[in-house]
């Protein structure tokens, strides 16, 4: 076991302190990495602040991981010392149920071992990347093109690959009508993705104040929900739509949006369940669904697409002391667009 330094939650209404954690010794098919760059999601705070409940404390949380290469087993053969490599929501899973082996490691039958707050195969409970150093499995590191500065990356090791999968499965790109609903730390990166792909992309916001940013990263269109009209004139119009918010909607005004065979992905995840009427998706044969970031392949295609459009998250590096602050930013919305930790403050 390797201490290593970290920052922790000890308590649902405790701020995150300084400590230190045990890193396992390498195994035979084990990296370890220097983290760099961990990008802070809301699903940490969440987690931190036990919101969802079943917290394991202490926890260290952080799932968009990005560092390089310091040591490997003797039987890995993808990575090797000095690379560029990055980690994002899950660290292990079974690797032998249909979708693993399909590459969708992420809806694992047996299981999937969260990054952070799960169990591993050991017993130990998993933590994540606010730290400085971590040991994966080297199926599950990820390489960070070139083209691609790390800071900017971290995030796309979550908010990068929930908003690319769902695009990429439902066909977004030349010819398709794509909707954002909302653009913060998620919907930001799937404005630039879904452009990038071909798709003629709008973005609904609750208020006009980042419409200059929606139009900069690619959107054709912004327009605010909270005005009726957006409902009146959008009707019927869209192919797709990604929800990247977190709270309630009016779904059944939002399915009007879209066009006949049209769905509606939720990607947030609010804390109430979700209701609709049935003739919303009766009526033009609309569709309903999740999504939940994306296997280890298209996570690695994902991360290749960027570097070729030039496509990073919109960040503000902070240091390990200000993780707290941080938090409470993201709670009140006041970042544009995700907040990244530089690691070597930890």
């Amino acid at each position: 076991m390797t201490t290593v330094a970290a920052y922790a939650a000890t308590a649902a209404d405790s701020p995150l302190v300084k400590t230190t954690i045990e890193r396992r010794e390498l195994g035979p098919l084990d990296v370890l990495i220097e983290i760099r760059y961990a990008g802070i999601c809301h699903s940490d705070i969440h987690t931190a602040r036990n919101e969802w409940g079943g917290t394991r404390y202490p926890v260290v949380p952080g799932h968009e991981i990005v560092g390089v290469v310091s040591a490997v087993g003797a039987e890995v053969t993808r990575h090797a010392v000095g690379d560029r490599v990055g980690v994002g929501c899950f660290v292990d899973s079974c690797l032998a149920c249909e979708a693993c082996t399909s590459g969708d490691e992420q809806y694992c039958t047996s299981r999937v071992t969260g990054t952070y707050n799960a169990v591993g195969r050991d017993g130990e409970v998993t933590q994540g990347g606010y730290s400085t150093h971590i040991v994966v499995t080297e199926h599950f590191v990820l390489k960070i093109p070139d083209g691609l500065a790390l800071d900017a990356a971290a995030p796309l090791l979550c908010a990068g690959i929930t908003l690319f999968s769902p695009l990429r499965h439902w066909g977004a790109g030349p010819g398709r009508k794509v909707a954002v609903i909302g653009m913060g730390g998620l919907g930001h990166v799937g404005v630039k993705i879904a452009a990038a792909m071909g798709a003629e992309v709008t973005v609904l916001g609750h208020s006009p104040a980042k419409r200059e940013d929606g139009l900069r990263f690619g959107a054709v269109d912004y327009r605010v929900t909270t005005d009726p009209q957006t409902f009146k004139d959008l009707r019927g119009t869209f192919d797709l739509i990604v929800n990247t918010v977190s709270v309630n909607l009016d779904l059944d005004a939002y399915l009007s949006l879209l066009a006949r065979n049209g769905t509606l992905v939720e990607l947030g995840l609010p804390e109430h369940p979700l209701t609709v009427r049935a003739f919303s998706l009766a009526q033009n044969r609309r569709s309903l669904a999740g999504s939940m970031v994306g296997g280890i392949p298209q996570t690695q295609e994902m991360l290749d697409f960027c570097a070729e459009h030039g496509i990073g998250a919109e960040i503000e590096v902070v240091s390990a002391d200000r993780i707290n602050e941080a938090y409470d930013r993201v709670v009140a919305s006041d970042v544009r667009y995700r907040f990244v930790i530089d690691a070597a403050t930890i």
